[in-house]
């Protein structure tokens, strides 16, 4: 007797997905290679969706795409270990129409994401290791803690002069945020107990924020001290300009100097002019330093030229040269290009810079 077999198989055929990840629920959107088969939304889970698919399409090859964001590449992973060819991309790199950027809605962006990869639009980004991803993190977080270092100094000051308390001249400059400028405000007399109760909170606020970088720096110093930090980070503070903890924050950016050459570096970092130019006639108008950068590094590399310019002898040169057709703050992000240069030959080819001529 014969029985109608019920079950299917999409072997060889290709499905794909963009998800639109959110921290409650994602949204998905699946396509084939010619249809639009389902839209829905389904928990945060990696597995939740692969459930789906491979109890609805079994036996297909799956593909997946998701934006870069808050969720990181733990979803990537995970996805990868299920057998989904998933990538990750940058949001900014998602070509856009003009009627997406009107009407965004979560099934919008899924059905955007699901239709660029299929039609092989979507470039994907890096994906680094965790060990990568959490050095990262710590490096990054040293740049945080300044920044909240740097917001309650701000604060300190703004009550100041709302009090209409002038900082004495002996604090100025260098001497600002000295010790000695920690006693004077711990001194500070207020016309109430609630002004110094302010005052004193800003104050532990700052010895805090103080006492975490310290042990932060501390970290880091040791981790660049141990293998196989300890080689690349000799290597950088080879080139003048490069300390102990920028050189640190360079691997961690980084990572893998081999996934780039020259340009793409420095377009990484951020050291590129942006460019408008329009017509066959017209001429090229540079509009300044790129907005897209890898801010972290960027800020770095500039702060390292300043330091640079001091040390390297044709770094000085140079320095002076441009600073006679443009203002110093301009001089400088030229300066810093020549320093990532200079970083990405160190890197690439493992040898300590030795200093030169230009």
């Amino acid at each position: 007797m014969n029985t109608q077999s019920k079950s299917i198989s999409f072997k060889g055929k290709n499905i794909f997905i963009g998800i639109d990840v959110h921290l409650k629920s994602w949204t998905a959107t699946i396509l084939s290679e010619s249809t639009h088969l389902k839209t829905y939304r389904l928990d945060p889970s990696p597995d939740a969706l692969y459930s789906y698919l491979s109890k609805t399409y079994p036996n297909a090859n799956y593909h997946s795409v998701y934006e870069a964001g808050f969720s990181g590449y733990g979803a990537h992973r995970r996805l990868i270990e299920l057998g989904v060819d998933n990538i990750v991309v940058n949001p900014a790199d998602i070509p856009t129409t003009g009627r997406e950027k009107l009407r965004k809605t979560d099934a919008v962006d899924s059905a955007k994401l699901a239709k660029c990869l299929r039609n092989g639009e979507l470039k994907p980004i890096y994906i680094p290791s965790e060990y990568a991803q959490e050095l990262r993190s710590l490096s990054r977080l040293q740049g945080l803690i300044t920044k909240d270092q740097t917001r309650v100094k701000n604060r300190i000051k703004s009550y100041l002069y709302f009090l209409g308390i002038e900082i004495p001249e002996a604090y100025s400059g260098q001497a600002c945020w000295s010790n000695a400028f920690i006693n004077w405000l711990e001194e500070i007399s207020t016309a109430t107990p609630q002004g110094k109760y302010v005052m004193n909170s800003f104050i532990t606020q700052l010895s805090d924020l103080r006492e975490r970088r310290m042990s932060l720096m501390l970290h880091m110093r040791h981790l660049a001290d141990i293998e196989p930090l300890r080689s690349q980070v000799a290597l950088l503070r080879s080139i003048p300009g490069i300390g102990e903890i920028t050189a640190l924050r360079l691997i961690a950016e980084v990572i893998d100097i081999k996934r780039f050459n020259s340009d793409q570096f420095a377009s990484f970092i951020g050291i590129v002019p942006m460019c408008h130019k329009s017509g066959d006639d017209s001429a090229e108008d540079n509009g300044g330093i790129t907005f897209r950068a890898n801010r972290a590094l960027r800020g770095a590399v500039i702060e390292a030229a300043w330091v640079a310019i001091r040390k390297d002898p044709a770094l000085t040169l140079a320095y002076e040269n441009y600073c006679k057709r443009m203002k110093g703050t301009k001089a400088i992000v030229k300066i810093a290009r020549k320093l990532v240069n200079r970083i990405y030959f160190v890197m690439k080819r493992n040898v300590p810079y030795v200093p030169s001529t230009i």
